[in-house]
C-alpha cells in the first residue's frame, strides 16, 4: 500500500494498493457488505465503454476478453458500444463452454444480441480501438496460451489500445513484465490504483465501481473520495523523492 503513490488534477493524493489488498476490497465488499461481483463489473464494463467512445467515433473496436473479472468487464463494455451502434467484435481467450459464473452470463447476453464474437483472432481486421480485457491483477507469471498470443497481436496492431484495470501482462504490484504484455495508450483502471501502474506510461483514469467508503476503512486503506461529481478522475504517478524506495 502506497498512500502518496498517485494524485488527481487537483492535487488529492490517492493510495495505491498491491494485487493481494485489492482482492480483500473485493473479498470485503461482497461478503461483509453485499455488493455483488456482477454490479462490479457492470460498473466497470459502463465506464470501459465510456473511455472508448472517447477515443474512438464509428470506427470499429475490438475487445480481447479472458475468463475472469476483466473479461467479464470487457464483454459488458462490448454490449454498451454495440447499443451505441459502434461496431464491436469480441475474441476470447478460450471457448465459451469454458466461462463460469457472472462472466458466462455477460458472454450469454452479448451472444443473444447476436454479436461477433470469435476465439480466433487471425481474421479480424485492424480496428481503430483494441480494448484489453484479459488479465487484470490476478496476473501470476508470464502469459501462456492463446492471452500470449492476443496480447502480441494487439501489440503488433497499428491501433489505440485501452486497458482495463491493469495492462494484461504487467504485475499490478510490482509493475514487472515477466513476459509478453500490453503497452496502452489509456488504463481505465478500477476503485483504486495498482501501486505497478506507477511505472506505466500510458494514461490513467480511475473509474468509480461503487465500492462503499466503508470498505477502505474495515481494511484500514486511507482514502478520501476522489471523484467528487463525476464517476471516473484522472490521476499521475507522483514522483519519489530521490533515494527513496515505494
Amino acid at each position: 500500500m502506497d498512500p502518496g503513490a498517485f494524485r488527481t488534477p487537483t492535487g488529492l493524493d490517492v493510495t495505491g494498493v498491491t494485487a493481494e489488498e485489492m482482492r480483500d476490497v473485493d473479498r470485503v465488499a461482497v461478503e461483509e457488505y453485499g455488493l455483488s461481483l456482477l454490479q462490479m463489473m457492470e460498473q466497470a464494463g459502463r465506464g470501459l465503454a465510456r473511455e472508448a467512445l472517447d477515443l474512438v467515433q464509428e470506427q470499429p473496436v475490438v475487445v480481447l476478453a479472458g475468463g475472469g473479472g476483466n473479461g467479464g468487464g470487457g464483454l459488458a463494455c462490448a454490449r454498451h458500444l454495440a447499443n451505441r451502434e459502434i461496431p464491436v467484435t469480441v475474441v476470447l481467450d478460450r471457448q465459451p463452454a469454458e466461462l463460469e459464473g457472472v462472466v458466462a452470463s455477460q458472454y450469454h447476453l452479448l451472444d443473444r444480441m447476436e454479436e461477433s464474437i470469435r476465439t480466433d483472432v487471425s481474421a479480424v481486421d485492424t480496428p481503430g480501438l483494441v480494448v484489453d480485457a484479459l488479465v487484470g491483477y490476478g496476473l501470476e507469471g508470464p502469459l501462456r496460451g492463446s492471452p500470449r498470443e492476443l496480447v502480441r497481436w494487439a501489440e503488433d496492431a497499428a491501433t489505440t489500445v485501452l486497458s482495463l484495470d491493469v495492462p494484461s501482462g504487467i504485475d499490478a504490484t510490482t509493475g514487472e513484465e515477466p513476459g509478453d504484455a500490453i503497452h496502452p495508450a489509456r488504463t481505465f483502471t478500477l476503485a483504486l490504483p495498482k501501486t505497478g501502474l506507477r511505472e506505466t506510461p500510458s494514461e490513467l483514469i480511475l473509474g468509480d465501481i461503487s465500492v462503499p467508503v466503508a470498505v477502505y476503512e474495515t481494511i484500514g486503506i486511507p482514502y478520501t473520495p476522489p471523484f467528487g461529481h463525476e464517476f471516473s478522475v484522472s490521476l499521475d504517478a507522483t514522483k519519489s523523492p530521490p533515494g527513496t524506495r515505494r
